[in-house]
């Protein structure tokens, strides 16, 4: 399948069926009525004619993605329909994660891989080879897969739908700069990808089984060793022109401060990125080598570690008031490592928040922990690839 259009010999109606399954997951004969425009009668014919054709099956109760109890009668797309794979290619790590479109995830691993010091090929040789092992392992093959994305810590220009998406000149992953990865993997795999930018997966997954559920507008935090972010909005992302939309982390708390990164001085992240965090925590405690202990240090009462969490917690905050201001979001999502710090973090950044934002647009705003963890990113480079049943068709 891989290689071909997506199910080429399902047209019509059937196929709109299948698009709705593939999007929405398992779901009641009443809920593809209404999601697909089609009578009740049509559907549950060309449901019956699906079943008969092996690619509709009744729902089976757990191992799904989604959350809360199933309704009598939902159904699922099975495995001839196809998997979709989900990459997360991190600083020292790399997930890779299948899932079949019925939304469960049928095989998932992670491998630290030191990604900022091995030249791009070899990484990408990396997660061509991963994913060949994980297809191999759940009994699948490149054939069967019909979409693949993968997130990269660093903005990606095309990435609204263009299968080539270039990295913009990232000071993350500089040897990455100008490189078009999706290319990359697709000669390797021989598979129709697209590369995004982890933070705003991270925000897909989270809008969508996570934190984010229910909120129709919804900033994502991704907080570790440098600062993400991202902006959902009615389920869609908005990228901006650049695809830099929601990169918080350089906005600038101070023009005359130290000299960032990205060539400006002061920003966010020279005060709350996880590296930042770690330079400051060293003299009252060099044994924290990583933004975890500091984290967990935080956690178990250390009051240097707190004292940190909540200062990061309170910079960030004041940051958001003017995104608060301009996009009256009705909900915050705080992922990444230092958002796994919970309220020791999240406190300090409402009452910042509260303080740095007109009243009548924090009132209706939740800020809160980010619920999948290190898995948001995996899990949202699933959602990318589920979200759109044709872009992977020709």
């Amino acid at each position: 399948m891989g290689n071909q259009p997506w199910l080429p010999d399902v047209t019509g109606p059937p196929r709109r069926l299948v698009q709705a399954l593939r999007l929405a997951g398992p779901a009641t004969r009443a809920q593809l009525v209404e999601s697909t425009g089609l009578s009740r009668a049509t559907v549950s014919g060309y449901v019956a004619e699906l079943v008969d054709r092996g690619l509709v099956t009744p729902a089976h109760p757990s191992g799904q993605l989604s959350t809360g109890g199933r309704p009598a009668g939902v159904v699922q797309l099975t495995r001839l329909a196809g998997v979709v794979v989900g990459v997360d290619i991190g600083r020292t790590h790399v997930r890779v994660a299948v899932a079949d479109l019925a939304h469960e995830v049928i095989g998932e691993h992670v491998a630290s891989v030191p990604v900022l010091d091995l030249g791009v090929d070899a990484v990408l040789d990396t997660v061509a080879a991963q994913v060949r092992a994980e297809l191999d392992r759940v009994g699948a093959t490149t054939e069967d897969v019909v979409g693949m994305v993968a997130g990269l810590p660093t903005p990606v220009s095309g990435a609204t739908g263009a299968i080539d998406g270039t990295v913009v000149k990232s000071n993350i992953l500089p040897n990455w700069s100008g490189t078009v990865p999706a290319a990359e993997l697709r000669g390797r795999l021989g598979l129709p990808v697209t590369v995004d930018n982890d933070a705003n997966l991270g925000a897909l997954a989270e809008s969508r089984w996570g934190a984010g559920v229910g909120s129709r507008s919804t900033v994502y935090l991704k907080l570790a060793t440098g600062i993400g972010g991202a902006l959902v909005l009615d389920g869609a992302l908005l990228r901006g022109v650049s695809g830099t939309a929601g990169e918080i982390g350089h906005v600038s708390l101070d023009p005359d401060g130290d000299l960032c990164r990205c060539g400006n001085r002061g920003c966010l992240e020279l005060r709350a990125g996880g590296s930042a965090l770690l330079r400051a925590v060293r003299t009252a405690a060099p044994h924290l080598v990583d933004l975890r202990a500091l984290v967990d240090g935080a956690l178990e009462g250390d009051q240097a570690c707190r004292r940190l969490v909540a200062d990061a917690g309170t910079c960030v905050g004041v940051v958001l008031g003017g995104l608060v201001n301009t996009l009256n979001p009705d909900r915050i999502v705080v992922g990444g490592e230092l958002g796994t710090a919970g309220d020791l973090l999240v406190e300090p950044m409402r009452r910042a928040l509260a303080q740095s934002a007109i009243p009548s647009a924090v009132e209706g705003l939740d800020v809160v922990p980010g619920s999948l963890g290190g898995r948001a990113e995996v899990l949202g480079a699933i959602a990318a690839a589920l979200r759109e049943p044709d872009r992977f068709a020709a």
